[in-house]
């Protein structure tokens, strides 16, 4: 198999994806046909025993139990109580609520692990104030979009866990890779929030001040996303469990939060667990379908074909990256993140791998990259979550507007993250000495 039947069997596949056929569903199309055409039996032989495998890995198990956190966290009205309490401590810096949402965004987060759930979640809950505060609406919406896009970096991060079980990754490494660019992206989207209602004020009435014992009080509604935090990432630091036993034991602290709530019924379980029965069923079908392409484009010997073409352009490991970059800038436009994930991993690593670059650091690369696809148009997830939970249904422009310079900023990080590997690898080196 050459280079343009690679190219080729690509523009099938986007076609194809983009005519609105499930990504599940052409996946497999293009990998059983096209692997039959090439390969005929040996395709079925070889085909079983990697779906076998697929189907039983163990890091996969997690993936389901960080859903149902969410799950847990978010239908439990934990998070109301958590942006009121961000909003007394936050709420009086330049920009207001607006770090409120990003705060917000941040340790939600650290504990649904999805950024959709994030940004819905948390736009549900802030708008509202949002609106009668007469903030404008562009910044508002933007920043809800923008500090969604965290829920896939900060871990624990199920799009983290889809990386490392298609790169063959440690997932725990990964998690712990994400905190310092999870913690600094934040931080950065702050910083562009004073700086903006500094040099633009935003129009919006300041709250009155409120007590310090107040504000300590209420820090209280912050301790089940700490909690949860400390338990995923203190039990995976110490080597006490894995990543699926740590989600374990976070979704039986979840469970012990919602008991002292009141709110542990067969109702509120029922429709927790039917949740994530239909998000886990999507997300691990699109995974053993990812492989089913695999075996196709294994026997046809792809990926080595891609990586003697990328060596024979004599780039450096930086103008790699870069092109990468811009790579998925593009794909991002037009796909969501799984599909995303799956169709360019199992190429993308061994080649990147090949050129010298940690295949952990290059998973925080494309979750931020995956990051920028969810609000980049036409097909950013999280404008269209955002702008859907919005209660005057204005313009979708305002949303688009709004995202626009975090986009920016998530594209300076990343190229900041390119020149400066160590914002990433720095923290699982030490933990590993």
């Amino acid at each position: 198999m050459g280079i343009l039947d690679i190219l080729v069997g690509f523009i099938v596949m986007m076609g194809l994806l983009l005519a609105g056929l499930p990504v599940a569903t052409v996946m497999v199309a293009i990998g059983v046909a096209g692997g039959m055409i090439l390969y005929g039996p040996v395709l079925l032989k070889s085909m079983g025993p990697v779906l076998w495998g697929t189907s039983n890995e163990p890091v996969l198990t997690a993936i389901p139990l960080f859903i149902l956190l969410g799950e847990l966290l978010l239908r439990s009205g934990l998070a109301d109580r958590m942006y009121g309490t961000l909003a007394l401590w936050l709420g009086r810096l330049p920009g207001g609520l607006l770090h409120t949402n990003i705060g917000c965004c941040s340790l939600f987060a650290a504990t649904s692990g999805s950024s959709v759930a994030t940004a819905a979640t948390v736009g549900t809950v802030a708008l509202p104030a949002l609106t009668e505060r007469r903030y404008r609406p562009s910044r508002a919406l933007g920043s809800l979009a923008a500090g969604g896009t965290l829920g896939i970096l900060i871990p624990p991060s199920v799009n983290l866990l889809v990386y490392g079980s298609l790169a063959s990754v440690s997932v725990g490494q990964l998690f712990i890779a994400g905190i310092v660019p999870g913690i600094l992206l934040t931080l950065m989207f702050m910083v562009f929030i004073a700086a903006q209602d500094i040099l633009s004020p935003g129009g919006a009435f300041e709250d009155a001040h409120v007590p310090w014992e107040v504000k300590i009080r209420a820090l209280k509604n912050l301790v089940p996303a700490a909690t949860v935090f400390a338990i995923v990432m203190g039990s995976i630091y110490l080597g006490i469990a894995t990543p699926t036993e740590s989600a374990a034991l976070a979704v039986l602290t979840a469970l012990g939060f919602v008991a002292a709530e009141g709110k542990l019924t067969r109702d509120f379980l029922d429709v927790c667990f039917r949740k994530t029965a239909r998000t886990t069923g999507m997300i691990l079908l699109i995974i053993v379908a990812a492989f089913t392409l695999n075996v196709t484009l294994a026997l046809g010997g792809v990926t080595r074909v891609m990586t003697v073409w990328v060596d024979s352009l004599g780039l450096t490991p930086v103008e790699l990256l870069f092109a990468l970059m811009l790579f998925y800038v593009i794909l991002g436009m037009f796909m969501d993140v799984l599909s995303m994930q799956v169709l360019t991993i199992p190429i993308v690593v061994p080649i990147v791998t090949a050129a010298g670059i940690d295949p952990v650091w290059f998973g925080i690369f494309v979750v931020l990259m995956c990051e920028l696809g969810m609000i980049t148009p036409p097909v950013g997830m999280n404008l269209y979550v955002v702008q859907g939970v919005r209660n005057d249904k204005g313009p979708f422009t305002d949303v688009v507007t709004g995202a626009i310079p975090y986009a920016a900023l998530m594209l300076f990080f990343t190229s900041a993250l390119i020149l400066w590997p160590s914002i990433a690898t720095w923290l699982p080196e030490a933990v590993g000495r």
